[in-house]
């Protein structure tokens, strides 16, 4: 009798076990908890939206049916990797309503630069949110965060545990702006001056969040800029600078420059931090072999942009951007969005569209452009 009360007992502590060790198994699918996204328009979910509310037209059309609040027709890389750590889709720092901060935050804003901005938004359209600011926002979350658990304040439903800023990814996709916002004006070489400055400001933001408990970052390079509508039709150039798919040489040049110097500055800063691992992504690598070679990837449209106005070759007009409606000569003219924007790269002559940032998705989960290697479809299982 004793014998059978034994063996129950033992299968009964058997069975709590393994039930305790699936749970674990579950509960730790992912080593991390939370993503932290520092950005511009590539990567922003909705803030500068949220801080200038405006946005109207064709943009989100294939996935969420309306405009949520990104430069697309549908999700944008920081959404894929999201879902793909079982995450939902990252809440905007600066959105007051519906906001879900317990999986982490998106500072990013549209039009946003690395360096300080030395004019206004409404100058020059360069958001005043550049990254020291987004900085400073992520620093006053944590404060808030501990604070909150600190105090017991009702706000934690919608907040992170207090450990989690040693447990999240870091992403940061911005310097984009710091590239373009000049080129036209000042030429390329001239801005190549101040490049090594963007750079040196990433790399010292990532030193300032190691600071305050972040161990894991991954940073986007620069995009091939000189095979976009915008740049092809704003940059003076001729014939013989353009290459055989259609892009800007010396524009395209220069990002290779900044995304060298992009490389040799992160491998020293992963030197410099211990216990941190910063990852350098090659996203430029697959979004040009996209714009080169589009139906490679079962697409049919490279150089020129699904939103726009114009037609051929890159339906992009500087004066009419994508949703809008004006008068060009005689006529009322309105950039309309395609019918198919999955077959297109460009979606706005200044974005990649849903298809394209899938791509590029794809590359960064199994770890094909990462530098050093690190594969975050192993790091977190689908």
């Amino acid at each position: 009798m004793a014998s059978d009360l034994n063996r129950r007992r033992s299968y009964s502590l058997l069975v709590l076990i393994i039930v305790m060790l699936y749970g674990h198994k579950a509960d730790s699918k992912c080593d991390f908890e939370a993503v932290f996204n520092f950005g511009d328009s590539n990567s922003d979910t909705g803030g500068f939206w949220a801080a200038f509310p405006a946005q109207s037209g064709p943009w989100g059309m294939t996935y969420f049916k309306k405009p949520a609040g990104r430069a697309s027709d549908g999700r944008l890389i920081i959404d894929f990797l999201a879902k793909s750590l079982g995450m939902p889709f990252l809440s905007p720092y600066l959105q007051s309503i519906g906001s879900d901060f317990r999986h982490g935050a998106n500072f990013a804003t549209l039009a946003s630069t690395v360096l300080l901005p030395n004019t206004s938004l409404f100058v020059s359209g360069i958001s005043p949110f550049s990254l020291a600011i987004q900085l400073n926002q992520m620093k006053q979350f944590k404060v808030n965060v501990d604070e909150s658990h600190s105090l017991d304040r009702p706000g934690l439903k919608i907040l992170p545990s207090k450990n989690v800023f040693g447990k999240s990814l870091y992403t940061f996709y911005i310097g984009q702006n710091d590239f373009t916002s000049n080129l036209a004006s000042i030429g390329v070489e001239r801005v190549k001056q101040y490049l090594p400055q963007v750079i040196g400001q990433i790399a010292g933001t990532i030193k300032e969040i190691y600071g305050i408990g972040g161990r894991t970052f991954l940073v986007l390079n620069l995009a091939p800029v000189g095979c976009y509508p915008a740049i092809l039709t704003g940059y003076t150039h001729t014939v013989s600078d353009l290459d055989l798919f259609g892009c800007l040489i010396p524009v395209n040049k220069a990002v290779k420059y900044y995304n060298a110097l992009l490389k040799k500055t992160l491998s020293e800063t992963r030197t410099e931090l211990r216990n941190a691992t910063v990852i350098y992504l090659d996203t430029h690598k697959i979004l040009l072999d996209l714009f080169q070679h589009p139906k490679s990837y079962g697409m049919k449209h490279g150089i020129k942009a699904c939103c726009g106005y114009g037609g051929r070759p890159y339906n992009f007009d500087q004066k009419l951007f994508c949703g809008n409606t004006k008068v060009i000569g005689n006529f009322s003219a309105t950039a309309k969005a395609c019918r198919d924007p999955h077959n297109y790269v460009s979606w706005d002559g200044i974005h990649a569209t849903e298809a394209a940032n899938h791509h590029i998705s794809t590359a960064i989960l199994d770890g094909s452009i990462s530098y050093p290697p690190f594969i975050l479809n192993k790091v977190c299982p689908p």
